[in-house]
């Protein structure tokens, strides 16, 4: 459509419409305050789109990362999980894997995320709350008990603690006879989100890139099938932030990571072909495909230009998508059956790598197997029955989704650009400005809801006394089973051999040897979760969040 014809319309027929019946708003525009035009045409995306799409499985990767997609086979079909101990969610994995599930994906509890022992004061009350309780590899191996490591797919939802958790799988893997090298899986190991957005860290920032660095140099070498980050925009929208601004802090912490790695030694074409992402989909379907698109082609661009990458897999902006906890809600809980669908479908839309579907009920607590069922059967039903996955990105020409696209990408980029002048994320970080930022995108949706501009079914709108839904509860009693069983643990190993390990990792973090070999020593002498973080604690100290009203 020419800039005339579109014009002509505008102002003649659209104009005369708009006057004899007001539109629903004064003004269309998406989360991330992008106009939303009434129809696009093809002046309204920018010259050059050939060369910004490329094609499926070549730079810029704008249509996805591989040449055939979904058409080769579908995205692995993750269900977040775990609760209460390791025996509970090993029964949760297998019903999964039974229902059709593709790739586990484990919830630690808050103690394990913060390097706490479950017999820790700080952990009362908190045990298996919201993940499984992991403290030995004793437990890591109750938790995959009759699932076979070289395998299945296991991504993993831990950070501060992501070498320890790493090492104890791969001494289950090698315990059931896997070799380090066929173990698949991702780790998130995303330590910059957590100063910014969700609170679970435990070493200042420093100390705590070399440890992922470390991470990064330890999988290219022993375990290269193994993804050693997930580098995750998914909080950063949970806690509030627009799509931008959740493409834009996402990429600006990959850029420090990959810039922390290549400092640190490292050919960026040894390790960044493992890198992975980790992104929300959320409710405006159309911004969210574009999201997915801008972040791709931005990823692409940045490695290739920035960091002179030459092997194109250190290119790709290879993703996880989960959708979002934020936008669940606690009233009309089967409404989120809907909501899921829709997100899901965003991030199908949009190529992601694999998927994780939250249940109707998270809003009100852990989900129960009926719930989680039908969150799994959701994506199956997309990848089987409604043919989107039979096309290689089928909104690709679009001109409202190239459009929006470019857009998104445009904006992010001032975001990264803003970083970098301010010193990297981790400085951007430390001044407070992405938490502000955050912080005001959040408070505008949420004055956006109560003013009701943003409906939000069954909530400011469409209200309705339904009767309560069952809620999982996690029993009580399994925390004092798990404390027992840290008692029994520390009683039958052998103390000499977990003291020297423990002493082994303390050196080992004052020097500038590779820490993982030594964590994972520490592990198969039996140290505790808690022991190995409290070593690294009396080296490295503990990070204090820096306060932003």
């Amino acid at each position: 459509m020419a800039d005339e014809k579109k014009q002509r319309w505008l102002e003649g027929t659209y104009a005369k419409a708009v006057k004899k019946g007001p539109e629903r708003r004064p003004r269309f525009e998406t989360s991330s305050g992008i106009r939303e035009e009434p129809v696009y045409g093809a002046a309204d995306v920018r010259p050059g789109l050939d060369e910004r799409l490329g094609l499926p499985g070549e730079y810029p990767f704008t249509r996805g990362v591989q040449p055939t997609m979904y058409r080769g086979r579908f995205w692995t079909m993750r269900q977040y999980a775990g609760f209460g101990t390791a025996e509970e969610s090993n029964k949760r994995y297998r019903y999964l894997l039974e229902s059709g599930q593709t790739g586990l994906s484990v919830a630690f509890d808050l103690p394990t995320q913060m390097g706490r022992d479950s017999d820790h004061p700080r952990a009362r009350g908190e045990v298996g709350k919201v993940g499984v309780a992991i403290d030995s590899i004793r437990d890591m191996e109750v938790l995959f008990d009759r699932i076979p490591l070289g395998e299945v797919s296991t991504s993993m939802t831990i950070n501060a603690t992501a070498g320890m958790l790493l090492a104890m799988y791969q001494a289950v893997g090698e315990k059931q006879g896997a070799a380090p090298a066929v173990l698949q899986g991702t780790i998130q190991n995303d330590i910059l989100k957590e100063y910014a957005a969700r609170g679970t860290y435990i070493y200042p920032p420093e100390p705590s890139l070399r440890i992922i660095t470390d991470i990064f140099a330890y999988t290219a070498k022993v375990m290269p099938r193994w993804n050693p980050i997930s580098i995750s925009g998914y909080h950063i929208r949970e806690a509030g932030s627009t799509a931008v601004q959740e493409v834009a802090f996402t990429l600006a912490d990959g850029i420090q990571y990959v810039d922390a790695a290549v400092k640190a030694g490292l050919d960026v074409d040894a390790f960044a072909g493992r890198l992975s992402f980790f992104f929300n989909a959320h409710n405006d379907l159309l911004e969210e495909v574009a999201k997915f698109r801008a972040a791709r082609r931005l990823w692409a661009r940045i490695m290739k230009e920035r960091f002179k990458a030459k092997d194109p897999r250190s290119m790709m902006l290879r993703f996880h998508t989960q959708t979002a906890g934020s936008m669940l809600t606690a009233q009309q809980p089967d409404n989120n059956i809907v909501r899921v669908t829709l997100q899901a479908l965003a991030a199908v839309l949009g190529g992601t790598q694999s998927l994780h579907t939250n249940s109707r009920d998270e809003a009100l607590g852990l989900p129960t197997e009926d719930s989680v069922r039908i969150a799994l059967r959701t994506q199956q039903i997309i990848a089987n029955e409604s043919g989107v996955a039979d096309v290689i990105d089928p909104l690709g020409g679009s001109w409202a989704i190239e459009a929006m696209t470019d857009e998104i990408e445009g904006r992010a980029q001032e975001y990264i650009r803003k970083i970098d002048e301010l010193g990297g994320m981790v400085h951007a970080i430390s001044k407070g400005y992405v938490q502000r930022e955050i912080q005001e995108a959040a408070y505008a949706w949420q004055r956006q809801v109560e003013a009701k501009d943003q409906v939000v079914v069954g909530v400011n709108a469409f209200r309705s006394d339904d009767p309560p839904v069952p809620v999982m509860k996690v029993d009580p009693a399994l925390e004092a089973q798990q404390v027992e069983r840290l008692k029994a643990l520390r009683a039958a190993r052998s103390a000499s051999a977990a003291r020297g390990a423990l002493d082994a990792v303390r050196a080992g973090a004052r020097g500038t040897d590779n820490l993982m070999p030594l964590i994972l020593a520490a592990v198969k002498a039996e140290c505790t979760l808690g022991e190995i973080s409290d070593a690294l604690r009396e080296v490295y100290g503990e990070y204090r969040e820096t306060v932003v009203l």
